[in-house]
């Protein structure tokens, strides 16, 4: 008796033995957490530029036990903020996935619009509206973020941080747990009501720690000695902005703290920017408990201060080498976090950046390389061009992101064709030595313009929110707004040409210099992750990474 019990047993543990493990075979394998590290304005140059000073544990790591894709750009024009995050998360571009620009005119109204701005939405965490009413409305894709949690059934959950409102939103997607930026009324990070209408506990007690005045305390000074910047042009270059009260672009800035005080957005140019947006991701993996059970998270983080300090000082400055430098050290820091709290090989990075940045009118000129400024009251001579043409007056609505928006309304009152007006000032741009090509957005196709500039003029413009015409400036010449420092949106390769590394769970070790666009990010996360790709992806798997 006692014995057929015992083989009654037995029996029934090996079926269940037997069921757990098709169980386990069955269970489709992710990794716990995605995060996705975009660099603002960060050129692909800059990996190996500071490579000297970087330690083993931030960028080398990436690149020495990841996939490193050494020949990916940017596949369409304007290349700016808005647009570069959009495209690393829907897979897509401007012309499919609605987000035009930073700003554009809308042609009907003829008012501008903001990217990310929506009324119909309150502040969370500050009673500054323009500051907190944000949303997403705006994108038409879906992103590899809501992707996956369509898939998850909503149960894995996404969370963006950013210094910046479009760099937290637009990579988050619609439906995320929470995204978050940068108040500078108050130094707090904050949301709106399209996402939740109190902010965490966590977002609270980290907001509590007053942590971008401790960051700030001691000024700022260069990590490394000045004269180990090789790698920089000298420290008091004229082609340098100034940052806060500092009467020369000069280390030390000793005047930080009190320059917060007076103005909080000061902290975004400086390296502290991107410490504390690390430290918000950080509080974020802890409050939502990201990575912390088997179904997949994504958290998706801007580093912008980079972009800022790139805007005020220039690519050849010792600021932003400093700031590199230091990012080095906090993406050490934070990796190591992710190995502690999410375990070494159970999270999958991704690093690349939303655009470059050209080298400074002034620098270049110094070195002898071709160079200038574009487009120098280009509004108000053209209108008065065409107003000496047909008559009528400020006919051109406004200029931006290298387009020409003309004024609907004027036009019929006026009674004036559009394609006459157009036609007109595309011949007087081109006389303009500034300008390398313009044409009116409907005649791209036919236009003798080379590739790749003829097909990412195409995929940047979007029928309803794009101007009229674009502009292709020569090489390296600069709007008037960017006399000192640096800016980008154009297609050569100083604002077109990415990093982007691949690193830990399901990622070969290795590099390539094949070539690969942005677009190809969102498909390759997705197909890492088994996932439908987004809405609107135009990209393709970069299948090298993930051996598949």
């Amino acid at each position: 008796m006692l014995r057929n019990i015992s083989i009654a047993a037995a029996t029934l543990l090996s079926v269940v033995t037997i069921n757990a493990q098709k169980n386990r075979n069955t269970q489709l394998e992710r990794p716990k957490l995605v995060v996705g590290l975009v660099v603002d304005q960060m050129r692909w140059d800059y990996l190996y530029r500071f490579y000297g000073k970087y330690g083993n544990d931030g960028f080398k790591r990436l690149l020495n036990t990841g996939y490193s894709l050494n020949n990916v750009h940017i596949p369409y024009v304007p290349t700016i903020t808005a647009l570069g995050h959009t495209c690393i998360y829907t897979g897509s571009v401007p012309a499919i996935h609605g987000i035009a620009g930073n700003d554009w005119t809308d042609k009907e109204t003829g008012k501008g619009v903001y990217c990310t701005a929506d009324e119909s939405v309150q502040p969370v965490g500050t009673t500054n509206a323009k500051t907190g009413s944000h949303s997403p409305k705006n994108l038409w894709s879906t992103t590899v973020t809501d992707e996956l949690r369509l898939a998850t059934n909503f149960q894995g959950k996404v969370v963006g941080v950013s210094l910046k409102d479009r760099a937290s939103i637009l990579p988050a997607g619609h439906t995320p747990n929470g995204a978050f930026w940068f108040d500078d009324s108050t130094g707090n990070f904050i949301t709106s009501t399209w996402y939740m209408n109190d902010l965490p506990q966590w977002v609270k007690s980290f907001n509590s720690q007053n942590l971008p005045e401790k960051l700030v305390a001691n000024g700022w000074n260069t990590l490394l000695p000045i004269n180990q910047y090789t790698e920089s042009a000298p420290d008091n270059s004229s082609w340098e902005g100034l940052l806060g009260s500092a009467k020369t672009p000069t280390f030390p800035y000793s005047n930080l703290a009190k320059d917060y005080q007076t103005k909080k957005d000061n902290i975004r140019y400086t390296p502290f920017g991107n410490t504390l947006t690390l430290k918000l991701a950080e509080a974020s993996v802890e409050g939502e408990k990201l990575g912390g059970d088997a179904i997949t998270d994504f958290l998706a983080i801007n580093l912008a201060s980079t972009d800022y300090a790139g805007h005020k000082f220039g690519p050849n400055s010792i600021e932003v080498e400093d700031v590199y430098i230091r990012l080095d050290q906090d993406l050490a820091e934070f990796f190591n976090y992710l190995d502690s709290k999410v375990g070494k090989g159970e999270y999958t990075v991704f690093l690349s950046a939303d655009h470059g940045g050209a080298h400074s009118v002034g620098f270049l000129k110094e070195h002898k390389i071709p160079t200038g400024f574009f487009g120098e009251d280009a509004e108000k001579n053209l209108n008065q061009k065409l107003k000496d043409k047909f008559g009528a007056d400020k006919l051109i609505n406004a200029i931006d992101n290298y387009q020409i928006y003309f004024d609907r309304k004027v036009l019929a009152d006026s009674k004036l064709e559009l394609d006459d007006v157009r036609n007109y000032t595309v011949k007087e741009l081109e006389k303009d030595p500034t300008v390398l090509y313009a044409v009116s957005v409907d005649k791209v196709q036919e236009a003798s313009i080379p590739e790749p500039i003829k097909q990412r003029i195409i995929n940047g413009i979007n029928r309803q929110r794009s101007g009229d015409i674009q502009l292709i400036s020569h090489d390296s010449m600069l709007p008037p707004y960017s006399k000192t420092g640096t800016t980008h949106s154009v297609w050569n390769s100083y604002d077109s040409h990415i990093p982007l590394i691949f690193m830990g769970w399901g990622v070969k070790q290795g590099e390539s210099n094949k070539e690969y666009h942005m677009t190809d990010i969102a498909p390759t996360v997705s197909s890492l992750l088994k996932i439908q790709f987004p809405s609107g992806n135009v990209g393709n798997p970069i299948t090298e990474v993930i051996g598949k």
